[in-house]
């Protein structure tokens, strides 16, 4: 996929981050592709799981259902698709230590409902956003079939953004202007500082 087409893709991802990818943390995820792919798979997993779990805990927002359902199916493929390729490059699936990524964003989610949902929400966006932004800034130096699988997941991830975004604006009373500016600022904190542990959603790398 070219640099075009990718840019496209992402949308109006780049702009509602905020920010890039260090270039230092795209060097490190190539010198550790079976990191990457192992901490990929656990990604999906998780995101899959997040999205069964707000259906179990918010069984009367009916549309949250819908976009959760179909959410959760569609990393569940993704998830399998990753092992494939593993398994089609001998590395076996274990066990990660998460970083610190998704807890960072959890310590500025609110306590009461229907702000935690919302702020959830927010998070999920978040998330998702920063992995197809993470995607685009790798295709370019993957190999090809790892490059032509990751430019595959743009336009799911992209949806999956979006979704989380409307849902967050729908659940609130008020514009949520100032609480993407919270989560912006603290996402932004932690992709840029000095991390230790390289994961997908690590920071620069120590």
């Amino acid at each position: 996929m070219q640099a075009e087409e990718l840019t496209q893709q992402l949308g109006d991802i780049p702009e509602f981050l905020g920010n890039s990818t260090p270039s230092a943390w795209v060097s490190r995820a190539l010198d550790e592709q079976e990191i990457l792919l192992i901490d990929h798979a656990q990604c999906e997993k998780k995101a899959a799981s997040t999205a069964l779990s707000m259906m179990y805990k918010y069984v009367d927002r009916r549309e949250l259902l819908a976009k959760m359902s179909k959410l959760a199916r569609e990393e569940l493929v993704h998830f399998d698709q990753v092992l494939k390729l593993m398994d089609g490059r001998g590395i076996a699936y274990r066990h990660l230590t998460a970083g610190r990524y998704a807890a960072g964003l959890h310590d500025v989610v609110r306590k009461a409902e229907p702000e935690k949902l919302i702020d959830r929400l927010i998070v999920g966006a978040f998330v998702e956003s920063r992995s197809c932004e993470r995607f685009a800034a790798l295709v370019p130096h993957l190999d090809e079939e790892l490059g032509r699988f990751y430019a595959s997941l743009l336009k799911s991830e992209a949806r999956h953004y979006k979704d989380y975004l409307k849902l967050a604006q729908s659940y609130s009373n008020e514009p949520i202007d100032e609480r993407l500016a919270v989560f912006r600022q603290r996402e932004a904190e932690l992709i840029s500082a000095k991390d230790d542990t390289f994961r997908f959603h690590s920071g620069t790398p120590a």
